[in-house]
């Protein structure tokens, strides 16, 4: 939560008093109190399904580049809670979305999920693929400009797919990857047609199963395949504040960010 001073009226009426009568006199000053405001906006865009896509927006200003934040499994938004505040922080406006394959966080809905149960509509991972794309076209007009993908866990293959298939996405950032979908075709296979800025990282037990996945692909001067020096931790969850081995991760991924 960030602290906005705001400006308030307040008239106080002041009492003087002589012997011959009591007189009262009203005078306006202008005092200031500290009030509590999020520092997103929630912001909500339709699905070509009519599910309606529920999403934090943390907003520097209308020409800072954008990132799209898509969640791991059973989170949603709030995954990026700290994250995102620290990406403002280093100059990129953010979106974190509620794919329909998500669940609570605490007291937190995922709300998208909740809209899509409402009408009926499937939840599974490959459902969540035209939440992304909604989202990714949607925040791109939103800032006339295109967008900065990133994903975590099963979102991370998908944002992946997008990026290959979007002219709308600038570049794409990919927490824990793999080739998850055979609907989809072979990642290992298609990723090597990908030449837009890339960063993939992982935890470090996974890292081999990455440099698997890649084993087709001849990473360009934009691509970088993270591989942390401690354990690490799988997903975006890496960067949550106070994680343990999270600053080699952020050094990593700004790295990356500030060379776009």
């Amino acid at each position: 939560m960030k602290k906005f001073i705001y400006p308030i009226l307040a008239t106080a009426i002041l009492f003087s008093c002589s012997d011959a009568q009591e007189s009262t006199e009203t005078a306006e000053k202008t005092e200031t109190i500290e009030v509590e405001k999020p520092d997103f906006e929630t912001i909500m865009f339709g699905a070509p399904d009519s599910v309606v896509i529920t999403a934090n927006e943390y907003k520097i200003d209308g020409t800072s580049p954008t990132i799209v934040l898509c969640h791991q499994a059973q989170f949603n938004k709030f995954e990026y809670d700290g994250v995102a505040q620290r990406l403002n922080e280093n100059g990129f406006n953010c979106v974190a979305i509620d794919q329909r394959s998500g669940g609570p966080i605490g007291s937190m809905p995922n709300e998208t999920n909740l809209d899509a149960k409402e009408k009926g509509k499937e939840v599974s991972y490959l459902d969540a693929i035209q939440d992304i794309s909604s989202a990714v076209d949607f925040v791109s007009e939103r800032y006339n400009q295109k967008v900065i993908l990133w994903g975590s866990s099963y979102s991370s293959s998908l944002v992946l797919w997008e990026a290959m298939a979007n002219e709308n996405v600038e570049a794409v950032v990919s927490f824990s990857p793999g080739d998850y979908f055979p609907e989809l075709g072979s990642l290992t296979d298609s990723i090597v047609s990908l030449e837009k800025p890339m960063f993939i990282t992982s935890g470090n037990w996974e890292a081999s199963g990455i440099t698997e996945m890649l084993a087709k692909k001849e990473l360009n001067n934009n691509q970088v395949q993270f591989i942390p020096e401690e354990q690490g931790h799988h997903g975006s969850r890496a960067l949550w504040p106070n994680q343990d081995g999270g600053e080699e991760y952020w050094e990593a991924v700004l790295d990356f960010l500030n060379q776009l």
